[in-house]
């Protein structure tokens, strides 16, 4: 990972256009080619990114040797243009592979609960396989549906917002794998939050509420499917 602290100005052109005006701001470079620009208010959230595949290239600016600009340019050739007018620092660490992370044990036996019994979400559907691996992380469930199609499960005690994204990231790099493709999203939880759910119907990925105690066989046996 390559961490830059700099002022800078950033313009954004693809489908639409953004400009951020000049600021001292981090910017992201990860090992999976993504690039990101974040400020100091926002928690973990960007101002501006690009999500892999892209390329990043570093050249100069207007001749006068003052300025520095990358421009990162990703498949669609929407354009990230970072103009630099003063690098505070440059670094760069190699973190390694992450374990990812490791759910607590109620999540842990949804997954297991929910493998075991896949016709709960549907007539018909199967189980690929558990912990699927991606570059990015595991999927926690991969499987198939009763016409063939590829899912992809997300499953969480409470679902919000990050949940989705989570997801949505492994849906897009799965989807570009033609031996899965195309791939569905479901996302499962014991609790899903309204702005999940929202945010998750917009991106075509189902949601699907989870009752612990049905699963283990304690009560009635049903999932309710939104």
């Amino acid at each position: 990972m390559r961490l830059v602290i700099a002022r800078c100005s950033v313009d954004y052109a693809g489908r639409l256009t953004a400009h951020l005006p000049s600021a001292p701001r981090l910017i992201l470079v990860k090992a999976d080619g993504s690039v990101s620009i974040h400020a100091d208010d926002r928690a973990y959230k960007p101002l501006n990114w690009m999500s892999p595949p892209c390329t990043l290239k570093e050249g100069g600016g207007d001749g006068d040797g003052a300025e520095n600009v990358w421009t990162v340019v990703n498949k669609g050739g929407e354009k990230l243009i970072i103009t630099m007018e003063e690098v505070l620092h440059d670094s760069s660490h190699e973190l390694g592979v992450d374990p990812g992370l490791i759910k607590d044990g109620v999540e842990a036996h949804l997954q297991e609960l929910l493998a075991d019994r896949m016709e709960t979400l549907g007539e018909g559907w199967s189980l690929i396989r558990r912990e699927f691996p991606t570059a990015i992380g595991p999927v926690d469930i991969l499987g198939r549906d009763k016409d063939g199609v590829t899912v992809a499960v997300e499953i969480k005690r409470r679902g919000e917002i990050d949940g989705v994204e989570q997801l949505t990231r492994y849906l897009e790099l799965l989807n570009r794998d033609p031996h899965l493709a195309p791939v569905k999203g479901v996302f499962a939880a014991q609790e899903i939050k309204p702005q999940a759910r929202v945010l998750a119907t917009d991106r075509g990925i189902s949601c699907v509420t989870l009752d612990y105690n049905a699963l283990r066989g304690i009560e009635d046996d049903k999932l309710r499917l939104f």
